[in-house]
Parts: C-alpha cells; structure tokens; sequence
C-alpha cells in the first residue's frame, strides 16, 4: 500500500510527537517531509500531504479536515519559543516584523496589539533575521527554535526568561540581538495568559478525513508516548545540532511545552478561534471536528 504523506514542523517542540516516526518503532511506515509550520498546512491545502502539524488557526482556514485527538503542541504559561523583541515598549511600537513561520502566532500578537497592548501598529512580513527585522521595525516577532536561542541568552544575562516586559541593556555585541543596546522582550505565551487567563495551542495534528483510520490513530498516539518517554535522548541530540545545552532544551520540552488536547487546552484553542472569528482573522469559527475513527478506536479500547 502506498504511505501516507506526513508533513512535520521542523522545530525542536515537535520532536516528541514524530519521535516514534523519525527515531522509534515506527520509522519507515509513513513518508515524512519537514518544513516550517505554516508550509505545513499549506501541504496539506494543496493534497501533497495526507496528515500535517499545521498552526491551529489553519485549521480554520482548510477545508475537509479534523483534528486528531489527544495531541497539540501547546503552552500553558510561558513558552520561551515565541517572542516580540522591541526597541521600545510595546506599546509605543508603530511597526511590528512578522515571522510569518506559524500564522498561529500572527495570530495571537495581533489580537495582543489590540486588545491588550492597545496599539494598532503596522504589520509587516519578514524573513527570520532579528537584526535585520529591528532595523525595519520597533519590534519583530521571533518563532522555534531561533527565538528560543534569544530567551536561553536572555535568561543567561537577567537570569530569568522573558515573561511580562523584560528589558535588557549592555554591550551591543554582547547582546541577544547584536547591534542592539537595548532591548524589551515579551514571551507571546505569557503575554496571552496575562490577557485571557488560558493557555494557547500553537499546532495540531491534521489530516484528510478519509485518511485517518484507527492504526494511524494508533500509531500517532505510539510516536508521542514513545517521545514524551525519551526527552532526554531528544534534548541532547538537539543540543548537538542547535549548539545549545542540552538540559535546557530538555526543561523547555518538560516545562515549556505541553503535548496534550486536553480540557484546559481545548479552552483556550476554543477561545482563540473566537477571538480570530471576532477580528476577521478568519471567516468564522467553524467547530473543532475530531475523526470517527476516534471512537471506534475508543470503543475498541475498551472492548
């Protein structure tokens, strides 16, 4: 039979639940391609791609899909992966770089602006580039992993990570974001706690209906129980390749991260979609939609 195609988020946040796929049991029975998130979804827009972690607000965007079950990539307070780095306040910003890597968190600074930091600044897309975004705007958006390099220096400097306003000053080429002498970062997580009282789901795992039966279920459920038992051993081959401490990333992973639907998560995905509906973010909020094959898996569990 023919594999079905699975889109990864490249990022080290996604490892624990493609773990199985890439490192365990499982390698080899699905044809996996890795990208950035919002390429993701937009393989799975387009059918190269039966099943994909696409940023939630896709899920609104796409149609003829469900979410699986029991899976996100979510956060419940800070997250240390997503940031606003500001030469100024936030409030006083008039210009805000966006790294259009994961439109789910587009999504949550522009409700921030509005909603919370009361500014309605202009909005301009750009490449990764920190340096580059702050010399065009008063602040940039940062996404995955180059942002998490960002909070692991910020914590070494102030000893802390970026959570409400935190301003750093120094050396310009010592600094987070070398050239800049001053610096005021936000953790968007944090950010949107302060705002809601929830927690955010960043991506989900989606897929065409027709393809999701009860083995891909199974074997979804294996690759992130497989992971979420091996985030040391995920940790330290990261560190190699992002040259960055490996009990770091694992406390990322384990404190950071949250890798379940669950009923607090849900609310807040729930929320969010609400408020993208209310700020034609997207047309509407459709209904978050799970696939059949989830109870007959359910009931066969329980048989």
């Amino acid at each position: 039979m023919k594999k079905l195609r699975v889109s990864i988020v490249e990022y080290l946040n996604a490892a624990p639940l493609v773990w199985g796929f890439t490192d365990g049991p499982l390698a080899g029975k699905y044809d996996l391609s890795f990208t950035v998130p919002s390429q993701c979804a937009e393989e799975l827009r387009r059918g190269d791609a039966d099943l994909g972690i696409i940023p939630s607000i896709e899920y609104q965007r796409i149609d003829g899909v469900v979410a699986l079950p029991g899976m996100a990539i979510a956060s419940k307070r800070e997250v240390r992966s997503l940031l606003v780095v500001a030469k100024k306040p936030i409030e006083m910003a008039k210009r805000i770089a966006l790294d259009t890597s994961s439109r789910s968190t587009i999504g949550l600074v522009r409700l921030l602006a509005a909603e919370h930091w009361k500014i309605a600044p202009e909005f301009v897309d750009a490449a990764p580039d920190p340096a580059e975004m702050l010399r065009e705007a008063d602040a940039a958006l940062l996404i995955g992993d180059p942002a998490l390099r960002i909070s692991l220096k910020m914590e070494a400097l102030a000893g802390k990570a970026p959570s409400g306003e935190q301003c750093c000053q120094g050396d310009p080429e010592e600094m987070p974001v070398p050239g800049f002498e001053t610096l005021y970062v936000y953790d968007v997580i944090h950010q949107w706690r302060e705002m809601t009282g929830k927690p955010a789901v960043l991506a989900i795992w989606a897929g065409r209906r027709d393809a999701i039966t009860p083995e891909v279920l199974a074997d979804f459920a294996a690759s992130k129980q497989y992971g979420l038992e091996r985030v040391r051993e995920i940790s330290e081959a990261a560190s190699i390749k992002l040259d960055l401490p490996p009990r770091a990333l694992e406390r990322y992973l384990t404190e950071n991260i949250h890798f379940d639907l669950d009923e607090e998560n849900l609310a807040g995905l729930l929320l969010y979609f609400e408020k993208a509906a209310a700020a034609g973010l997207i047309p509407r909020a459709k209904p978050l939609e799970f696939p059949q094959a989830a109870a007959r898996a359910t009931v066969r569990r329980g048989a």
